[in-house]
């Protein structure tokens, strides 16, 4: 899913903010330090994942915020846009931009903060905004009360549970969820959050508290961390994929360090300490996918999927940046031995634009989700085999179609394998018309096998979340959880039924199993779609289990 967008993606971060302009009654030189400290971490939890650490945003999607002139054009306007959002074309730097902004549930104090940190940062040089500013233009928005908008960001019911299951709410969030992990025996789990924060949650209780803060184990030498992979193991060492922004570098590089940690303490993984560090160019513009998911396989060995620095193997024209495509690192699947002490990287497949979530059946058989490109395209179920070349950038879905002017030619007697069919009846396929596999833009992310511990019906299937679109179409897509029934073609070739299991969802991005017949989902936020424009406020924990 484009977490690293949102990648990528995870990520994973409100679909936010955009723009701020000088205030008259205050100076550049009034701005504290301490303000734009607080304004960094709200930027850093809140406005990510679509404008960038280096407030480049997406182009043609989402509005830079780096020397943007619509940035530093007008206060009263950038305060009013981030109280209720936006929803109409603008122009920033010469482009157009005709996506959609939700407003953003900060409060007073804290808008002023992040707009502040905004106008100050990446080139820009602006006055300060107050609360009181923002207090004022917000009495001229839909939304007349930070109050009054929080009330319209509530939770969302709980959808029906299927026949034979229930569906439980059991923690709320203080920040974003990215992934979930646990031993798949006791009642305590994890939570991953893109600023490297791990909440620990007691399910049965319902409690949470933070057990490991990025901060203290990160380089703070290096950018704002995108950390969207996490896994624990049967040592309960915790694994946490980072990957950070190197500016000192040239080009710029994303450092990406695996984390494991060393200790237990009454139960719980502490002390992370790099256990694998490499690094590779940068992403052209936004399409930065970053290393996220890594799971154990049935052979005792670490997979780690390694997203694309690409939309579509477009070149870069940013001489900060490498202009190359893909790299020997990105767009692939790792394979790491956890018994080494420095392990090497193994490629173990490629072509992938971005796995975000994958996982093994009964028959050792991997299955990848994968998110697919801004261009209409389908988004990808795989059968990840060992060697073999699932088509990014030069293939998508099944089509031989050229997406993009500059998609480049494959390499000579490259053979492709080509994504599971979709023979619906949900998610985009149908018997006659099977599709490759999902609804364009639907962003596949977290995927469960289910095993004999779950009734007739649903043993031997999957479960997929669809985190759902980030980009604004006529018709949102995703926002649930699917069931998929897996079968070998005479040729070799994978086709699958597609059946609704839950809906709708608010952006599930992660799903475990957690002992006989129960499952864990993350629910990233709370709205339900993509086109109410509300605000990502972060989301739950929801358990579905088998009924006893």
């Amino acid at each position: 899913m484009r977490f690293a967008r949102f990648t990528s993606t995870l990520s994973i971060a409100s679909l936010l903010f955009a723009i701020v302009a000088p205030h008259a009654r205050l100076r550049a030189a009034d701005v504290s330090q301490a303000q734009l400290d607080r304004g960094k971490q709200l930027f850093l939890q809140h406005c990510y994942l679509c404008h960038q650490a280096s407030g480049q945003g997406a182009p043609g999607v989402f509005p830079p915020l780096a020397k943007s002139d619509f940035l530093m054009a007008d206060a009263k306007r950038a305060i009013r846009i981030l109280c209720e959002g936006l929803n109409t074309e603008i122009t920033v730097n010469g482009v157009k931009y005709n996506g959609q902004m939700p407003p953003s549930t900060l409060n007073d104090s804290e808008v002023a903060d992040v707009l502040t940190y905004a106008r100050n940062s990446w080139g820009n040089n602006g006055d300060p905004v107050s609360a009181a500013d923002v207090r004022d233009e917000r009495t001229k928005t839909r939304f007349k009360t930070y109050e009054e908008l929080v009330r319209a960001s509530a939770y969302a019911p709980l959808p029906k549970p299927p026949a034979g299951f229930t569906l439980r709410d059991v923690v709320h969030l203080p920040e974003n969820p990215t992934r979930l992990t646990g031993d798949g025996k006791s009642d305590v789990i994890y939570a991953l959050a893109v600023n490297g924060n791990v909440w620990r949650i007691d399910t049965k209780s319902g409690t949470f508290r933070i057990l490991l803060r990025g901060e203290r184990y990160l380089d703070k030498s290096l950018g704002n961390p995108s950390c969207t992979g996490m896994m624990l193991d049967p040592q309960r060492r915790l694994y946490i994929a980072v990957n950070q922004r190197n500016e000192k570098a040239t080009p710029v590089t994303d450092e990406v360090t695996i984390f494991r940690t060393t200790d237990v303490s009454d139960g719980d993984p502490f002390n992370p300490v790099p256990w694998l560090h490499t690094s590779y160019p940068w992403g052209i513009g936004p399409f930065n996918h970053c290393v996220n998911h890594l799971a154990l396989g049935p052979d005792g060995l670490l997979y780690v999927n390694s997203g694309s620095r690409t939309d579509g193997g477009e070149p870069g024209k940013d001489s900060h940046y490498s202009t190359e495509g893909e790299t020997r690192l990105t767009a692939c699947m790792w394979r790491l031995d956890p018994k080494a002490e420095k392990p090497e990287i193994e490629i173990y497949a490629r072509g992938l634009r971005n796995s975000f979530g994958f996982c093994w059946d009964d028959q050792g058989r991997l299955l990848a989700t994968e998110n697919g490109p801004d261009y209409d395209m389908p988004e990808e179920l795989n059968v990840i085999e060992q060697g073999r070349h699932y088509g990014f950038p030069f293939q998508f879905s099944d089509s031989s179609q050229k997406p993009y002017p500059h998609t480049p030619d494959a390499p000579p007697r490259t053979k492709f394998t080509f994504p599971v069919a979709n023979l619906g009846p949900d998610g985009g396929g149908s018997p006659g018309q099977p599709l490759y596999t999902f609804h364009p833009h639907s962003s596949p992310a977290g995927i469960v096998f289910l095993g004999n511990d779950f009734p007739e019906g649903w043993r031997g299937s999957f479960l997929i979340g669809r985190f759902g679109n980030l980009l604004k179409k006529p018709e949102d897509v995703g926002f649930d959880l699917l069931q998929a029934r897996l079968s070998k073609r005479p040729d070799g070739t994978y086709e699958a039924t597609m059946k609704t299991a839950l809906a709708p969802l608010a952006r599930p991005i992660d799903i475990i199993h957690a002992g006989p017949g129960r499952l864990f989902i993350a629910e990233y936020t709370r709205p339900l779609d993509y086109k109410s424009g509300l605000p990502q406020m972060p989301g739950r924990i929801l358990e579905l289990a088998v009924k006893k």
